[in-house]
């Protein structure tokens, strides 16, 4: 996933119209407005309602001259869907601080990348500009954050899996890494902690005979256990994330599951709730125009390229083209 803020100077807000006008062409899906205020008691705001409050806001510093923040998050292909990727714009929008900014959400789906548009002002409703410096810097910063690759960074692992599977097991929303140099970068450094090995060797020893002993090693050790099965069988092998130490350790380097599991092993397993909007926004200030829960998705990773931006130009281009080819005679 990618993050672009369109620096285009605006002060009448154009791109509320341009993505309410993709929803009026079914190219766009409103998935939700925050922190408009006494709006939210509309069921159907107009494109206009959006833009006055926007304008009302923006009005208390007029030095600003360019107060719209018009950004685009986008995914490769269809890496994400458009509730995984409202989710992860309304956190990046926090660390932004933007958090509680009005803004609207637009879902694109008109382009064969996934992604989704979103329309804010630049000044606080106490007059202030929010933070402008560094910002494609920080946009960068904050998407990995967001997706928890700067989390999963932290731990010293030796496959892109267990890299992924940090992401997984706590819940965070990243699957499409693309810093591939410095990814590599880390697993050509790894080097295996032969002394937390023996230790956790002698933890799993002491403790393996515990009914509860997957959530034992979670609560005292702060260490989780993944077990790999296939098709509902019995796991053929187990991964060990140490939180402890920032680690993460194939089973077999610890224990050999024939070692570990007898018959009556309880392979309980379980990740951390993905987090809910409602963390990020009060309830009363946001109104959903579109189905949020999220659906189930299992999709190989992959590094995603530059993206390119869903510019209006584009999608005529894209429309003469298809008429041309209608055309041919």
């Amino acid at each position: 996933m990618i993050a672009h803020i369109i620096e285009k100077a605006c002060r009448t807000f154009a791109g509320v119209r341009y993505n309410t006008d993709k929803v009026d062409r079914n190219t766009g899906e409103l998935m939700l407005i925050a922190n408009f205020g006494a709006m939210h008691a509309l069921s159907n705001p107009r494109p206009q309602d959006l833009i006055n409050y926007l304008m009302m806001v923006s009005a208390q510093n007029k030095v600003i001259k360019n107060t719209q923040f018009h950004a685009i998050l986008s995914a490769r292909g269809k890496n994400y869907n458009k509730q995984e990727l409202t989710k992860a714009a309304v956190m990046w929008l926090k660390e932004m601080g933007y958090g509680h900014q009005p803004f609207l959400i637009v879902f694109h789906k008109d382009t064969d990348n996934n992604h989704v548009h979103i329309v804010s002002t630049r000044v606080g409703k106490d007059g202030r500009q929010i933070d402008r410096d560094f910002e494609q810097v920080r946009a960068v910063r904050n998407i990995d954050k967001v997706l928890g690759y700067t989390f999963a960074m932290q731990y010293n692992f030796s496959t892109k899996a267990q890299f992924y599977l940090i992401l997984e097991k706590q819940g965070y929303l990243g699957r499409d890494y693309c810093n591939e140099q410095r990814l590599q970068k880390k697993l050509n450094s790894y080097v295996p902690d032969k002394a937390r090995i023996a230790e956790l060797r002698s933890i799993f020893l002491d403790c393996k005979s515990d009914q509860d002993f997957v959530k034992r090693l979670q609560r005292k050790f702060n260490v989780d256990l993944v077990f790999h099965s296939a098709n509902g069988k019995k796991p053929y092998g187990y991964t060990v994330i140490d939180h402890a130490t920032k680690q993460v350790f194939k089973g077999s380097e610890i224990l050999k599951l024939q070692n570990l599991a007898d018959e009556n092993f309880n392979y309980e397993n379980s990740i951390r709730p993905v987090t809910d909007l409602h963390d990020y926004l009060d309830e009363d200030s946001i109104t959903y125009y579109s189905e949020y829960t999220p659906e189930p998705v299992h999709i190989r990773p992959v590094m995603i390229a530059d993206d390119v931006d869903d510019q209006q130009v584009l999608g005529m281009k894209r429309r003469r083209q298809k008429k041309a080819r209608t055309n041919t005679r």
